[in-house]
């Protein structure tokens, strides 16, 4: 073997044991969608979805047309188009679910927070009255998550901003319910097991409406998912490598070194 080659080799080696591994879009098919129901999606007044709205495996999806209200993707009521999306919210929502935990926020209120990227979880309730601010730090790819074991609530007026520039990935996984009240100002994606109920005025930028097997009911509200960074782009679930792996790339390396040298002498 060429003793290059075989440096090279052992310095790809030794790389890949350093270099994170990535995932593509967490959602999926279900990155397509600003509103998926599982039973059905109801709407009142002139509400806006920005991308496709889906239902599976219910097949109802009424106050949408124009002048009332206004979807600017497809409307896919169950068919292959909704079933797909609908499987890759769920292994989204387990993925986020299995996530471990950076702080537990039990029987606090989200309102007056400012976070940093991580894992928030909450055992039961989850309740936001007022602002919660996410500082994303300067980085576009970074990570909130929130896991909620039963219900989402806002109070009236309430608010999810970010500071910092854009959070494309902030993440709200439900084991029941979301109800947003009146007038909430959310931005993040919704994925709850069974129903997301956005009550009048409210509007969500940077997020989507993802229910499992429930309804979504809309009253005037405005979903977008636009946000002014790249996609989301995750960390795949994949350890870190400990020490011993850096010693043995290391060794790696510096056994073909010494072969190289052997090999120019005539070894």
């Amino acid at each position: 073997m060429n003793y290059k080659y075989a440096i090279l080799l052992g310095i790809v080696a030794f790389s890949s044991l350093q270099a994170p591994a990535k995932a593509g879009s967490l959602l999926g098919r279900a990155n397509d969608f600003g509103v998926l129901g599982g039973s059905t999606v109801t709407n009142t007044g002139p509400s806006v979805i920005m991308q496709s709205l889906g239902v599976n495996a219910g097949s109802s999806a009424t106050g949408f047309s124009p002048g009332v209200g206004v979807v600017n993707g497809g409307i896919f009521t169950s068919d292959a188009v909704a079933a797909l999306a609908q499987m890759d919210n769920k292994n989204a929502y387990n993925y986020l679910a299995a996530l471990s935990r950076t702080e537990d926020l039990t029987g606090l209120d989200l309102g007056g927070m400012t976070l940093t990227p991580g894992v928030y979880s909450f055992s039961s309730s989850a309740q936001l009255t007022g602002k919660l601010t996410l500082d994303n730090l300067g980085d576009p790819n970074a990570l909130f998550v929130f896991q909620i074991a039963s219900t989402l609530t806002t109070a009236s007026y309430s608010s999810v901003v970010t500071t910092n520039g854009e959070a494309p990935n902030v993440f709200f996984q439900i084991g029941s319910s979301a109800t947003l009240g009146t007038y909430t100002q959310f931005q993040g994606n919704i994925l709850a097991l069974t129903s997301i109920t956005l009550t009048t005025g409210v509007n969500i930028e940077c997020g989507r409406a993802l229910a499992q097997n429930g309804a979504v009911t809309m009253d005037t509200n405005k979903v977008s998912s636009t946000c002014y960074t790249k996609p989301q782009e995750v960390a795949a679930m994949v350890p870190e490598p400990d020490s011993s792996l850096g010693v043995l790339g290391s060794g790696m390396v510096g056994l073909l070194f010494a072969f190289s040298k052997r090999f120019r002498k005539g070894w």
